[in-house]
């Protein structure tokens, strides 16, 4: 990375480091006698410049941006790309939603030392996870924007063909005042993907479980007070290759038109379904009709209360979530007329840059029809109109699939009952649900 380029033309340097952390020595060989900065520093830093701006706009961030002023308010800091650009230059990326409930990403540059930041540049980059632009990297290592309407695939979050990498999946326990258990995701290899374990680092009393309904091995540990802020820590390596419409010999169809806690079997499903597909012949099209209308009725939105737990029901009423709620949504119109579909959760690995921090899991979905799986993945297609009709029967290389299936069911089980989808830990202290801080990030290797 040429640091000493002006400002812009190193805008983005997120999607080169993606949050990695400077150490001390790594600080004083890249910036010499300056202090050193850390995430933890940037943070501060913009959380700093939103709240005195907020206190100055009456109670909203407020900005201008297309003919019109937003108010805003922040919503989380992206710590996974703070990122430090040279000497005295961050980069820092926040979600904020505005009275309208929109919710806007937006970049700023910081300039300064630590508890002494400024921030020199702040711009929209994406409103309802639609980017605004994508960024591309020059010859010399630098980023620059590039047109959404001009970016190949793999700006946009695909890559073709096959993809390898480090996955890297790191949970830390909070303070424990009792006995506690965590179930955590162990990926497996199957005809698209090839997961090898390079180590697995965990506290407690670990156990490998086997949920049999949809094949999935999960990790349980027994832990303790004296378990208390570790970190359990699982390295993977990972070849993928781009999934396509495929069949599936020895799958059971039939089973993925059962309902699920969060994903029934009700007459409103099937009322909207059916006025669907009315005069479509054929499941293969009758799903796409499903596919474009939960694209034209949901708004990609992680915002207020109820969002992210892949609940069909929220997502047809409230018209707004994440991918779980997109993807359970289209799940339960397809059951409702009778077109086989199933769910997977996992992360998706960031196509534009080799390295670093990923925010957050991704899910994704599979319908069958005329004998074959079609892959899907509408809430991606949704954030970048282009890439519809590539979604509709594809999921890229750049992904790893955790696990599979909803109400997963294991021995020991959780005191909450079956698992609703297995991709964060899932922990309990004394038999009440509790958190612990993940971070995924990844390494990819070159290939040829």
């Amino acid at each position: 990375m040429n640091f000493q380029k002006a400002l812009p033309t190193v805008l983005a340097v997120c999607v080169f480091f993606g949050g990695c952390k400077k150490s001390p020595n790594d600080g004083q060989e890249l910036f010499g006698n300056l202090p050193i900065v850390v995430t933890n520093d940037i943070q501060a830093g913009i959380e700093k410049h939103i709240e005195e701006k907020t206190r100055l706009g009456n109670g909203f961030f407020r900005i201008n941006f297309e003919d019109k002023e937003l108010q805003l308010k922040l919503v989380r800091v992206h710590t996974e790309y703070l990122s430090n650009l040279g000497p005295r230059l961050h980069f820092a990326c926040v979600d904020m939603v505005n009275t309208d409930g929109d919710v806007y990403d937006v970049d700023f540059f910081l300039a300064g030392d630590p508890g002494e930041m400024t921030v020199n540049q702040t711009t929209i980059h994406k409103i309802n996870g639609q980017p605004m632009y994508v960024w591309k990297q020059k010859r010399d290592k630098t980023w620059y924007r590039f047109p959404v309407d001009k970016a190949p695939p793999e700006l946009l979050g695909v890559i073709r063909g096959r993809d390898e990498f480090e996955f890297i999946y790191r949970a830390t326990l909070p303070d424990i005042n009792d006995t506690a258990k965590m179930w955590l995701p162990l990926p497996h290899s199957d005809a698209f993907q090839t997961v090898k374990i390079k180590s697995i680092k965990a506290t407690g009393r670990q156990e490998i479980l086997n949920e049999h309904e949809y094949g999935n091995s999960v990790l349980f540990l027994e832990l303790g007070t004296k378990d208390s802020g570790k970190t359990i820590e699982l390295h993977y390596q990972v070849q993928r290759i781009e999934k396509n419409v495929y069949a599936e010999k020895t799958s059971d169809y039939k089973k993925y038109l059962k309902p699920e806690s969060l994903v029934p079997d009700n007459e409103t499903f099937r009322s909207i379904a059916e006025r669907i597909i009315q005069n479509k012949k054929g499941d293969l099209v009758r799903a796409r009709a499903l596919y474009d209308h939960v694209i034209d009725r949901m708004r990609y939105m992680k915002h207020g209360s109820g969002w992210g737990k892949g609940d069909a029901v929220y997502a047809c009423d409230v018209r707004t979530g994440n991918c779980s709620d997109y993807h359970s949504y289209f799940i339960a119109l397809c059951r409702a007329v009778n077109i086989p579909a199933r769910f997977a959760i996992g992360v998706a690995i960031p196509s534009e840059r080799n390295e670093g921090g990923i925010d957050g899991y991704h899910c994704w979905v599979e319908f069958y029809a005329e004998g074959k799986w079609w892959p899907v993945d509408i809430s991606e297609a949704d954030k970048c109109s282009s890439l519809s009709t590539y979604y509709f029967g594809h999921h890229p290389a750049n992904r790893i699939e955790l696990s599979r299936g909803r109400d997963l069911v294991v021995e020991p089980a959780p005191a909450s009952g079956p698992i609703n989808f297995l991709v964060y830990p899932l922990l309990e202290i004394g038999g009440k649900p509790a958190k612990a801080n993940v971070e995924f990030s990844f390494k990819r290797k070159a290939i040829p």
